[in-house]
């Protein structure tokens, strides 16, 4: 029956049993080539107790093999194995599959077990990975699985990028008409930090492999608003210095100073938020987290090296610093009448 068994097994062929062996039964099977047959008696050690596996070479036989230790109980059970099986072969079993199925020179008693053969240093690492790690017992639980065909996905994809660049534009037009001029360094602001974002992109593509999907460019497009928000939040300090009578030159180191801090503590909470989404988020908001905390760091890296040098050159030009021009010309009314305010009571009294 056995013999019948041997002859009829088809080594190559895919088994959908395969794996779902019972280890109290022989077992009918062939070598991870399919070059082999093997009929296997039921199981006697189990892979737990398989301590570690590791490649190494034998000077003495010139060859490369496998050092495999037992842990204490997997020992004695192979101790007594091969003392009285001295001469015969154990087969290494993964999946229903014979991966090695070594001859017993001697008995193996309280000292790691070396499987030597013609395999080469990449096979012998193979090998000794299989009987490290092949035994875990690991599950796999699908956490969110989508399949969409290539035109959805580009048509979203394009859809994505299409309502950032309309955000973007919106954004354009709003810094120009109410900060005129600033609004001017507004813009240049965000197109340098998307010339940043596409260059981190291209250099995370290119090492690690990173590629942007429909969750990045949600990510990206919420840092649109970050960005902004910590242009709206110098500018309006440097309002506040100008209302309170102070010229557009002298208004921008202490509206600087004043925004500085607040920038920081905003870009801070967004970064720590999306650091956290990222460690406990699975998925696609993982990928979101990512871009998000990225767009986060390159908007502090533009303001402070880029915004605030651009203003402080405009607050030196003629041009860019005139009330009309600037966009300041309502507070810098304010301004006035406050020093005259001030300067007539000064007088009066």
């Amino acid at each position: 029956m056995q013999e019948l068994a041997i002859q009829q097994l088809q080594c190559g062929g895919n088994d959908v049993l395969r794996g779902y062996d019972d280890p109290t039964k022989p077992l009918v099977t062939c070598d991870q080539k399919g070059t082999s047959k093997y009929l296997l008696g039921p199981s006697f050690l189990e892979g737990t107790e398989i301590a570690s596996a590791n490649a190494g070479y034998d000077s003495q036989q010139a060859a490369n093999v496998v050092n495999v230790t037992f842990k204490s109980e997997g020992a004695r059970i192979w101790g007594d194995y091969t003392t009285a099986n001295v001469g015969k072969q154990a087969a290494f079993v993964l999946d229903t599959e014979v991966v090695s199925a070594p001859r017993i020179n001697g008995p193996i008693i309280g000292s790691p077990t070396e499987i030597s053969g013609t395999f080469s240093q990449g096979q012998a690492q193979q090998l000794a990975g299989v009987l490290k790690y092949g035994s875990l017992p690991l599950s796999f639980a699908t956490s969110d699985a989508q399949t969409v065909s290539a035109t959805l996905g580009l048509a979203s994809l394009q859809a994505g990028l299409l309502a950032g660049a309309i955000g973007l534009a919106l954004v354009f037009v709003y810094c120009l008409f109410y900060y005129r001029a600033l609004g001017v360094l507004t813009i240049l602001s965000l197109v340098l930090s998307a010339a940043v974002v596409f260059a981190v992109l291209v250099l995370l593509g290119r090492s690690i492999g990173f590629t942007l999907d429909l969750a990045g460019v949600a990510g990206f497009i919420v840092s649109i608003g970050i960005t902004a928000d910590s242009f709206v939040i110098f500018f309006e300090r440097l309002k506040d210095e100008v209302r309170e009578g102070r010229s557009f030159r002298a208004a921008v180191p202490r509206g600087w100073t004043r925004a500085r801090r607040t920038i920081l503590s905003a870009d801070g909470v967004s970064f720590l938020a999306s650091a956290v989404l990222y460690l406990l988020a699975i998925g696609d908001v993982k990928g979101f987290a990512f871009t998000l905390g990225m767009s986060t760091i390159l908007d502090l890296v533009v303001v402070f090296l880029v915004t605030h040098p651009l203003v402080v050159l405009a607050a030196q030009s003629r041009v860019f610093s005139s009330p009309t021009w600037s966009g300041l010309g309502a507070v810098a009314r304010i301004g006035a009448m406050r020093r005259r305010a001030a300067a007539a009571a000064a007088k009066g009294a």
